[in-house]
């Protein structure tokens, strides 16, 4: 249903480009718009994972460095069936997490010491299965290909703005119907963008707690991310809000419903889907959560609160979770 969704939205934000490209630029202006937004997007799909992780100052940690939490990552890798993605820990007290890179073969998940330092070992699963979830479905390549119709349209808004239209009768509402659409296009590819933006977290939360084999975990950890990012500042973040939308949760600010303006779904809502899921593979609330202890991240942390490599049997079948 949220692959059918996001393909739905994807067609409507390609109509809406060509038939506002047509309207405002003619057919020589919407192919240029779409050329340089087309570049200016495949730049950064190539360039994203490295130029986001030096925006927030991620620091790559291995087996030796975060021994529990790499294992962790290495674990949830193999139950996902995908290559084990680069490690990163973000220095940020606020508890959040990311996924970046164009493909599952040049992956790289990243999460914040404060989530480490406050979270479960079960919890913690939960996030990371909800990132390599991301890795699994290509939505760093979905969210390209929306951005470069969202900046293409946005392009054609400014063409029409400078060069008032196109010369001929495309637009039958003239320069009235030009500048609505200068005010109007931007604002509709946005709002596309965002809602296909919410679509594939709710799409990762459910291909997440299938990963980890427990919907509890997950939306025990939402929960939690939830008030730490409204009671704790992310400084990168602020300082670079584009990069907002690829954290599980808000790092800016909390948002209590799906409004039409947030790129994240509000998380009782996520907390609920995910109940229901749990209810779906008949687990109970006592199926939310363990009595392991935060993870550090670092070599010498806490032991035991996290399993060693090789505790998640590498079989074909689900599991319930990554302990077995």
């Amino acid at each position: 249903m949220n692959f059918f969704r996001t393909a739905l939205l994807l067609a409507a934000l390609t109509a809406l480009f060509m038939g506002i490209g047509y309207m405002l630029g003619g057919q020589a202006g919407m192919m240029i718009a779409f050329a340089v937004a087309a570049g200016m997007n495949i730049f950064s799909y190539w360039n994203s994972d490295k130029m986001v992780l030096r925006m927030h100052r991620a620091r790559e940690v291995d087996a030796q460095t975060a021994p529990e939490f790499y294992n962790l990552v290495k674990d949830l890798a193999a139950r996902a069936e995908l290559p084990m993605p680069r490690v990163f820990i973000l220095d940020e007290d606020q508890p959040n997490a990311f996924a970046t890179g164009r493909n599952p073969q040049n992956a790289a998940v990243a999460a914040t010491r404060g989530l480490l330092q406050t979270m479960s070992r079960e919890q913690i699963a939960g996030v990371m299965a909800h990132e390599l979830a991301h890795v699994k479905h290509r939505d760093t390549l979905t969210m390209t290909i929306t951005a470069t119709l969202a900046g293409a349209i946005s392009m054609l808004a400014n063409f029409a703005f400078f060069f008032g239209g196109a010369r001929n009768n495309n637009n039958p509402l003239g320069i009235v119907g030009v500048i609505l659409m200068m005010i109007v296009a931007p604002l509709a590819a946005m709002l596309v963008q965002m809602a296909i933006s919410r679509t594939r977290e709710y799409a990762a939360d459910r291909e997440g707690a299938e990963i980890c084999g427990q919907p509890l975990w997950l939306a025990s950890a939402l929960e939690n991310l939830e008030a730490g990012a409204r009671r704790i500042q992310n400084p990168e973040a602020e300082r670079n809000p584009a990069t907002a939308h690829m954290f599980i949760v808000n790092p800016l600010s909390g948002q209590r419903m799906d409004n039409l303006f947030s790129t994240h779904p509000a998380t009782a809502n996520r907390v609920a889907a995910l109940e229901e899921l749990a209810s779906e593979m008949g687990q109970g609330s006592g199926a939310a959560l363990g009595r392991g202890g935060p993870v550090t991240g670092e070599a010498g942390g806490r032991s035991g609160s996290v399993p060693r490599s090789g505790s998640v049997p590498r079989t074909g079948h689900r599991r319930r979770g990554p302990w077995g």
